[in-house]
């Protein structure tokens, strides 16, 4: 083995050969199977923490699983992201072409998509292999490969032919940048400084009932241009101030619309004015309002983002209509929207009609895509009728045919299918499954996977003339699919009969909604068993937290806090890492801070750290929390865990090296640290196992750690150096025998979470075990061994270690050379006590450096000795042997008087009350947990300066 142990030279070099032998495949020979589909990535570029930190997960659970012997299969992919890929090729076009889509027709810019997705795709899948994710590579799959998109089409047809989908006008959320419909969990709510305007709209006086010095009803809005679009005005029929002009009429300000006043609770008598306007093509509650009131619609606005030259007149249910004028102003018509407001609040001026302007803060829906201001808009779409699908989904979830881990997340999923709307499925994008819908002249629908078929099937000549529908459809149509349609559907395969329904689904709470609850609803529709009975895509669904940086905010590009998993793995420089976090930023203003903020939080880039250290990362910070806090020490602290199992490993090679092994009984006659290394490992197998079968895999790294680092190292070898120098050749043999065993299974075991280090460890470790088998992935995992467990063995052990301890804590307190002799006494032993320490005296001596142990059977003083009781046993040291009593005193005083002027310093700042007031909370409970640590400090100092002067006088 190298003498230092280094990343880059394993990980590239075993993923290779893991992947040219075809260890990845599925092994149909077996019976018992175990399936994960990895949740498709975007093809937008790079992979990102989040998917580095689940993928880690997904093949931690396939790598214990196919050791186990089980015939595993896990379903690699990408996904077409359809408007995040989109955005970010037009992009590409306009910076390297000054281009826009417009410049292009449909199937040039698609080809352009496809050339880039190329490139793409070859980066991701790059990342994927650096992470050691073992997925079979010859089944990857494309969201928009051939097999996908014959699996779209049918879908859609056969819930089109079902009823479930329908095309109606609906209010939708709009991207006026794109161009597209996007989902409303699509949409990010931002909370912003902005104006709040108090327009007039003058009364139409027709009862002389009313009160003639009221001339106006006065609504507040922060969008005063949708007033062109306004069609009723609502007041709370409680409002006893507004209610008797209900049934009454207001013209609309500027285009002189007459609208009615009407009565509905929406309008809060507490909020604004009392009375709020009714613009039902721009606004969703207004939208729903309109509804009940059979009001009309009037849409204001074009797909870019202007006023209107002519309005569009639609009835309460989405139908053309001529009921209200469609006249604009011609002085508004076509500027984008924020310029029309400018223009209308001018006018509103010029003819009196706005009453004030308020500052006020506002929420404002954003794009989450492209980040312009989302507008409410009524437009034509395809929706999937979901009510019917989710109630068999909710189902699955209650009968536990789906068991949500951790469970707090079915609540967040039943809640949100109860209350599910239907989905709107169609985007108006080029990139995507084109929705297969055919249209002839006279707008009839026909509905088939080509043209050819549709003729066939409707029987249609070639006179008539028939054009596909433009929209796609949305990116989480195909993705909701994807545990059947990559297994073969609509076709039987033999690989659909053998992993579905799959083993569990590892994916992010941020999902359930757009992803998981799609992928129940559709794969129980169309997925049977030989019963006929729905199948569910999956048994578990592993719910992650999400990765957050080290501040808990959410990682960004626009942020400036995204990390890329690679750069951790292979290290990056400053300059690279600016370069990458500021290459093309949609919002260029950001530039600077997010220089700023790299450069304070990694001054001298990334260290390389490689790949098991990040792997054994994800798997500490695996918790069931929500937010999971990235930590950069943790992470450096892992790479030294690998590093000294690397190093221990690197000590059991060299000096076992000639050794033969032979296979051994745990019954068998052996010595104390033997038999308490093989018990301490059974336990850890089975704590490791139950932590792996119950997803907690933060606790399966940790008892992997504290055996490693705190067992193995620490205890085990240090004991098997002194035995291995000094010990019979008997004694000696024994211990290479069960040494080598350890290390052999112990790297078994770890192969799941830190698969690089393991495989190249073993590799070596196995010619001495004498294993002829090829690689450690398909080796069996270890399994706990009820028979292996001695109460006795344990306690016997315990009690050695206690006392070593006590020897390295009274050198530390003492000042004592680390390796200078020192004599130990022992009072009152049991004759089992007696038998342990006799039996074990060498190991004692020489771990501890003793130059006796000395057992007494009568009372000594103990005033001149440091003594602990353990295990009712006297431990004792005869201290005044060892030390200057008046060197150690002055040493004490000296110590005693620093820790006091700390004490004092931090106790006038925390008894401060400006300090207390002003000063940040974090800062306040760190100095008052300083000041409780440096008090327990001084109070043992007084102790030990106490026990000295005794000694003295």
């Amino acid at each position: 083995m190298e003498k230092i142990y280094n990343p880059k030279h394993i990980e590239e070099f075993f993923y290779s050969f893991w992947e040219k032998n075809g260890y990845f495949k599925p092994d149909n020979t077996k019976q018992e199977t175990f399936c994960i589909m990895m949740p498709p990535p975007n093809i937008t570029g790079s992979l990102h923490m989040g998917h580095a930190f689940q993928q880690t997960i997904m093949d931690i659970l396939i790598r214990y699983h196919r050791m186990q012997g089980k015939n595993t299969f896990w379903q690699v992919g990408t996904d077409h992201a359809g408007i995040a890929t989109q955005i970010l090729v037009e992009n590409k076009i306009f910076l390297e072409e000054n281009k826009t889509k417009k410049n292009f027709n449909r199937n040039d810019f698609v080809k352009k998509i496809w050339k880039w997705k190329k490139e793409s795709n070859s980066i991701i899948t790059k990342q994927m292999r650096r992470l050691g994710i073992s997925v079979d590579w010859d089944h990857e799959k494309f969201t928009l490969d051939p097999g996908i998109s014959i699996a779209v089409r049918e879908a859609f047809i056969l819930l089109y032919k079902k009823n479930f989908i329908y095309q109606k006008k609906r209010l939708v959320h709009w991207d006026s940048k794109l161009e597209t419909v996007i989902s409303d969990l699509e949409v990010d709510h931002r909370l912003i400084k902005g104006k709040k305007w108090f327009i007039r709209y003058p009364i139409i006086q027709k009862n002389s009932v009313l009160d003639d010095k009221i001339q106006y009803l006065v609504i507040s809005t922060t969008r005063p241009e949708t007033l062109f679009g306004d069609t009723a005005i609502a007041i709370h029929p409680e409002n006893h101030k507004y209610n008797s002009f209900i049934g009454q009429y207001v013209k609309c300000p500027i285009i002189n619309r007459v609208i009615p006043i009407i009565k509905d609770k929406y309008a809060d008598i507490e909020k604004g004015t009392g009375c709020v306007k009714i613009t039902p093509a721009h606004d969703f509650n207004d939208y729903k309002v309109g509804f009940s009131h059979k009001l009309p619609m009037i849409n204001i606005f074009t797909f870019d983002g202007r006023i209107k030259s002519v309005a569009e007149v639609y009835d309460y249910q989405g139908n053309a209509s001529t009921e209200h004028s469609t006249f604009i102003p011609y002085q508004f018509q076509k500027l984008d929207i924020l310029s029309a407001r400018i223009k209308v609040i001018e006018k509103l001026k010029k003819l009196g009609l706005l009453e004030k302007v308020e500052e006020c803060n506002i929420v404002i829906p954003c794009s989450d895509r492209s980040g312009s201001i989302i507008q409410p808009m009524i437009t034509n779409q395809w929706y999937l009728q979901t009510s019917k699908l989710a109630q068999v989904a909710l189902k699955a979830v209650k009968d536990k045919k789906i068991n949500f881990i951790p469970q707090q997340y079915e609540t967040m999923y039943s809640s949100w299918m109860k209350n599910i709307e239907d989905w709107c499925i169609s985007r108006q994008l080029w990139w995507g499954h084109r929705i297969p819908i055919w249209y002839d002249d006279d707008k009839n629908i026909y509905v088939g996977h080509n043209e050819e078929e549709i003729r066939k099937e409707y029987s249609l000549s070639n006179n008539i003339h028939l054009k596909q529908e433009n929209d796609v459809l949305d990116t989480w149509f195909s993705s909701g699919l994807w545990t059947f349609s990559t297994l073969g559907w609509p076709k039987k395969t033999e690989f659909l009969k053998l992993f579905h329904p799959t083993n569990v689904l590892v994916s992010g709470f941020d999902i359930i909604f757009f992803w998981i609850s799609r992928m129940i609803m559709l794969t129980m529709y169309f997925i049977k068993d030989k019963r006929g009975l729905s199948q569910v895509p999956f048994k578990n669904v592993y719910i992650t937290g999400l990765i957050r940086d080290e501040d808990g905010k959410k990682m960004s590009k626009s942020k400036g806090n995204v990390i890329d998993p690679i750069d951790m793995i292979d290290g990056i420089s400053l300059n690279k890492l600016i370069e990458k976090r500021t290459n093309n930023l949609l919002q260029s203003k950001l530039h600077d801070k997010i220089i700023q903020r790299t450069t304070k939080q990694f001054p001298k880039g990334i260290e390389s750290t490689g790949t098991d250290a990040l792997r054994f990362t994800f798997s500490a910070l695996a918790s069931s929390t929500r937010d999971i806090q990235w930590d950069m020490s943790r992470l450096k602290g892992y790479r030294n865990f690998c590093n000294k199992l690397w190093n221990a490993s690197r000590f059991v090679i060299l000096n076992i090296k000639n050794h033969s092994f032979l296979n051994f009984c745990v019954k068998d006659s052996m010595s104390l640290i033997n038999k308490w290394i093989l018990i301490e490992f059974n336990n850890t197998v089975k704590l490791y196992r139950k932590s792996l079968d119950t997803y907690r895999f933060d606790v399966a790294a940790n008892v992997l750690y504290d055996f490693v680092w705190n067992v193995f190292c620490d205890w085990y070898l240090e004991f098997v150096k002194i035995i291995i120098k000094q010990g019979s050749s008997k004694e000696e043999y024994f211990t290479k025998n069960i040494l080598i065993y350890i290390l052999e299974s112990l790297l078994r075991l770890a192969h799941p979470i830190i698969p690089f280090i393991t495989e190249a460890i073993w590799q070596r470790v196995k010619l001495i075990r004498n294993i002829t088998d090829k690689t450690i992935m398909l080796q069996l995992f270890p399994e706990y061994n009820d028979e292996l467990y001695d109460k006795k063995v344990l306690y016997n052990m315990n009690f050695i270690q206690k006392i070593v301890v006590f020897l390295r804590n009274i050198r530390v307190n003492m000042n004592i050379n680390a390796t200078k002799l020192i004599p130990l006494f022992l009072y009152n032993l049991t004759i089992e006590q007696e038998k342990i320490i006799k039996e074990n005296s060498l190991l004692l001596k020489k771990i501890s450096f003793l130059d006796n142990i000395i057992i007494l059977f009568e009372k000594y003083d103990r005033d001149l000795c440091v003594q602990e009781i353990i295990d009712g046993v006297e431990v004792v040291v005869p201290i005044l042997k060892l030390v200057d009593k008046e060197i150690e005193l002055q040493r004490l005083i000296k110590e005693e008087k620093k820790i006091k002027l700390n004490i004092l310093k931090i106790q006038k700042k925390v008894l401060n009350k400006k300090f207390l007031e002003y000063a940040p909370k974090n800062i306040v409970i760190e100095q008052k947990d300083n000041l409780s640590k440096l008090n327990e400090i001084y109070k043992k100092i007084s102790k030990k300066i106490k026990f000295f002067k005794n000694l003295t006088h």
